[in-house]
């Protein structure tokens, strides 16, 4: 059966343990230098409805570290339920590639795709949730800090698509999420009332951060929702992450910003320069964590510890 990466609840905790530990000894055999090229001749396919910087490098680097290659597809060369239907260009494309990557609005666009598709579809974003995303951010608190069960986390921000996956996070590895978001902006409550036993939403970013061993924010305004931008900054103007704000958290908590960071919004100036962002760990961590995620989908090398 053809294995897919949507969301993180599409693998057991052993097999995202598992490719977390992968991607940890992918960064170090790339360093040393070392071949290893498991994709040889194997083409993935990457659909970007929306555009990014880091996911179309990490996902294309990795592949030619693999052996393999990619072909990027822009808006304009697919239109994924316009110009034919999703149902139609999955059954296409996925006879002609070995996998699929897409950055896309609607998480039902990706999971019609999936359904159709003869190989794994792996979601690079959507408008609900961004696995890849936080297969990097894990990786890199456990680089840093070690196991990730019995950890204090909290999110500050926007209840959006990363906040939505860092829950699931929380419930798979065995962490306590905090969530500050503005009033209005909080995740779906269908979502946290699932997910209680494991997350949380509190008042303030202050309550969020006291004690965390990890703060996480994002972007305000996320791409699509530019015509909010004005009302987004004055509401969440007490929801900015700052050194006096890490100041509240654990002696040796660790900050992370998917990015890219709007200084003086999000952050204040100074934040990304503080010694306990990891953010430039991060984003290096989207090339490995993704290269396991990538080698587990299509080889199955990554060893389940369970």
């Amino acid at each position: 059966m053809t294995r897919h990466f949507l969301t993180l609840l599409d693998f057991s905790p052993a097999e995202l343990q598992a490719v977390l530990d992968r991607a940890i000894v992918l960064k170090r055999m790339l360093r040393e230098k070392v071949v290893h090229e498991p994709l040889k001749n194997q083409v993935l396919a990457m659909i970007f409805e929306k555009s990014s910087t880091r996911t179309r490098v990490s996902f294309e680097a990795g592949m030619a570290q693999f052996g393999g290659s990619a072909i990027f597809l822009s808006p304009r060369d697919t239109q994924l339920g316009r110009g034919e239907p999703i149902e139609d260009s999955a059954r296409v494309i996925s006879r002609m590639c070995d996998a699929v990557m897409i950055r896309t609005f609607e998480h039902s666009t990706i999971e019609r795709f999936a359904a159709y598709s003869q190989v794994p579809v792996i979601n690079a974003l959507t408008d609900d949730h961004h696995p890849c995303q936080l297969l990097a951010d894990l990786q890199t608190f456990q680089e840093h800090r070690g196991t990730l069960a019995g950890r204090t986390f909290a999110w500050i921000g926007d209840g959006n698509n990363m906040c939505n996956s860092y829950v699931h996070a929380a419930h798979q590895f065995g962490f306590r999420l905090k969530i500050a978001c503005p009033y209005g902006f909080e995740p779906d409550p269908e979502l946290l009332e699932q997910y209680a036993h494991c997350a949380e939403l509190v008042k303030t970013a202050e309550e969020a951060a006291e004690g965390a061993h990890l703060v996480a924010t994002d972007v305000w305004t996320s791409m699509g929702q530019e015509s909010e931008q004005s009302v987004r900054k004055r509401r969440f103007a007490m929801y900015q992450v700052n050194p006096r704000l890490m100041d509240a958290a654990d002696p040796q908590a660790l900050f992370m910003h998917c990015l890219p960071a709007h200084r003086g919004e999000e952050i204040s100036e100074d934040m990304l320069d503080d010694p306990r962002a990891v953010v430039w760990d991060e984003a290096e961590n989207r090339l490995h964590a993704q290269k396991a995620l990538l080698e587990f989908l299509l080889v199955g090398h990554a060893k389940i510890h369970s």
